[in-house]
């Protein structure tokens, strides 16, 4: 089992010369989160205050991205609005991981649960993932938090599938049947012998449900039910321009491009990690 996790990180680089999207794609998303942390963080861009004299004013000189309807930095706003987008992202893909897991553990590995959580992850999954998502944000509310929890509730169930299929697979091989005579409780059986084997599809889902998360609370903010508007995030920024397309077209150009990166990266290196964990891809190559 460490043999497999050791093998990973030297077949991820071998991908990477192989295919330097992957490697194009890692290095966009690590400047695009290094631009929204470290840049304000030391202070190169803000958003400044408001100055009607200066609202709408186009990318160039003083703005090199623009400034808004209210006078502020575009540059800087995309900054720190990219903190909030990214950190939605993030906080999904491990909370829904960790509800995923729980559930798929549960549902694969005891026979009586499987049934009543099978027809729980079905019925989760028949709902289209925004409508879900647009409904419990308006029952908990428009704050990080409660967007947070809602698009993990709405991606749980992509976890739980794929831990259910692969615990059912990996509960009845040799070694776990071995661990269960020697008298070895259950939930280490689930922990170290079925959970350390399927951490590999759990963290590709992992990486595309980042990306999910981050476009379903760009659409939320966009509707204006997402996060709440004095909490900037890209797709709150997307939202506030739209009115001034035809003015000022800019507003929407630059978070979306944000938007887009961000997913797209994300999306090419959650594919990368996909065929360098899988071992017969990883044969073939």
């Amino acid at each position: 089992m460490a043999g497999s996790s050791t093998t990973a990180a030297p077949g991820f680089r071998k991908l990477m010369f192989q295919r330097p999207s992957v490697a194009v794609a890692l290095a966009v998303f690590v400047a695009v989160v290094a631009a929204c942390f470290l840049v304000p963080a030391l202070g190169l861009a803000e958003p400044g205050g408001m100055s009607v004299r200066n609202r709408l004013t186009p990318p160039g000189g003083e703005y090199p991205l623009g400034a808004d309807a209210f006078g502020r930095d575009v540059l800087g706003r995309l900054m720190v609005s990219g903190q909030t987008s990214l950190g939605i992202g993030l906080g999904v893909a491990v909370l829904s991981s960790v509800v995923g897991i729980a559930i798929g553990l549960i549902a694969g590995f005891f026979r009586r649960a499987d049934a009543a959580l099978s027809r729980l992850i079905d019925a989760m999954m028949a709902f289209p993932d925004i409508l879900l998502a647009l409904s419990l944000v308006a029952i908990f509310g428009g704050t990080m938090l409660n967007v947070i929890l809602a698009l993990s509730i709405v991606y749980a169930p992509r976890i739980a599938r794929i831990v259910r299929a692969s615990t059912l697979v990996i509960r009845e091989l040799p070694y776990v049947e071995a661990a269960r005579a020697l008298g070895t409780r259950t939930p280490t059986i689930m922990v170290t012998h079925v959970l350390r084997n399927i951490l590999s599809p759990i963290m590709v889902q992992a990486t595309f449900i980042f990306a999910y998360a981050m476009l379903a609370e760009a659409g939320l903010s966009f509707l204006g039910v997402g996060v709440d508007p004095r909490t900037p995030t890209w797709g709150i920024m997307v939202n506030e321009g739209r009115q001034y397309i035809d003015t000022a077209f800019f507003l929407i150009l630059f978070p979306g491009i944000a938007i887009a990166l961000s997913v797209l990266s994300l999306q090419i290196v959650g594919d990368g990690l996909r065929d360098a964990l899988d071992p017969k891809l990883a044969k073939e190559s």
